[in-house]
């Protein structure tokens, strides 16, 4: 069962039922695909909700066989972690979820990095902007990859996430839609959209306040990818989404000053200010945050 499941998910647009095991056996070596442990230290790990394994179960596909994938390529000209017009080649993450089998109510990709960064992909930024797992940078592997554009001399690899080009989509008062371009890409989880960021909706009673859902969406694509909630969100910062709301709660201007300038309170906060956000976006996560305290705004 799992070997035609594996055997089915490298078709690109497989169907369900007879039409998936006939294209199955027209690929009899796409079960090598997935495996249930790594092979290489360049394996992309892929979890979540995954059709006919039990949810969380962690599989891996080398690089190697990500390569014979539908690949597409073009030149970025606005990708923060290049240096100049650069060429990628890779496979669009709104597809790759159907080749590597995640389950139908998978709507949100997620890329989890070595450091534990985070970044989420729910439908609407995937119509938006076709982000693409990057395999290629110039038509080099990993190994030959320039070294982050930050100047800490690290890989970039195993894997990278870029965009053809980048519009931003959405404003919610000074935020703008972010590009999500993490580098060094470890791991991708098919999840559901509604299940992820339920971990972080406001308390019921609060969520209808305009600021709050401000707050809320603003912390969705911003605060998520580095502060987490419990197993959801990531945790490079090290500082869970509790300890967020306490600082909002207990002193509302230190936090504010921080979310917009934090080395201006912390010479070695390692956190990107937000120096763009005037006092209403300022508000609005402070007021998100605290909902989730004994003390309401």
């Amino acid at each position: 069962m799992v070997a035609s499941f594996l055997a089915a998910s490298l078709v690109f647009d497989c169907a369900a039922g007879a039409n998936a095991q006939a294209q199955s056996a027209a690929h009899p070596d796409s079960a090598a695909a997935l495996h249930d442990h790594r092979l290489s230290s360049s394996d992309l790990e892929v979890s979540g909700d995954l059709t006919g394994l039990p949810p969380g179960t962690k599989r891996y596909v080398t690089y190697d066989t990500l390569l014979t994938l539908p690949q597409v390529t073009y030149t970025v000209k606005d990708d923060s972690n290049f240096t100049g017009p650069t060429e990628v080649s890779g496979v669009p993450l709104e597809k790759l979820g159907r080749i590597l089998g995640a389950s139908p109510p998978s709507d949100l990709v997620v890329a989890i990095c070595a450091d534990k960064y985070r970044t989420n992909y729910p439908p609407a930024y995937l119509a938006a902007h076709h982000p693409l797992l990057v395999l290629k940078i110039n038509g080099q592997p990993p190994e030959r990859w320039p070294k982050d554009a930050e100047g800490h001399g690290l890989d970039m690899g195993p894997y990278i996430i870029s965009h053809r080009s980048f519009t931003p989509s959405f404003k919610i008062l000074a935020h703008e839609d972010e590009p999500q371009i993490p580098w060094g890409v470890v791991r991708l989880e098919f999840r559901s959209e509604k299940t992820v960021f339920g971990a972080i909706a406001p308390p019921r009673e609060t969520a209808s306040t305009p600021a709050v859902q401000n707050g809320f969406r603003i912390a969705q694509q911003n605060c998520f990818r580095c502060h987490n909630q419990g197993s959801e969100g990531g945790q490079k910062a090290g500082r869970p989404w509790l300890v967020v709301s306490a600082w909002a709660s207990a002193s509302p201007e230190y936090f504010s000053a921080y979310v917009r300038n934090p080395q201006s309170k912390n010479p070695h906060a390692q956190m990107p200010g937000n120096p763009r956000y005037d006092d209403a976006t300022l508000q609005a996560l402070t007021a998100y945050f605290r909902t989730f305290t004994s003390e309401k705004p």
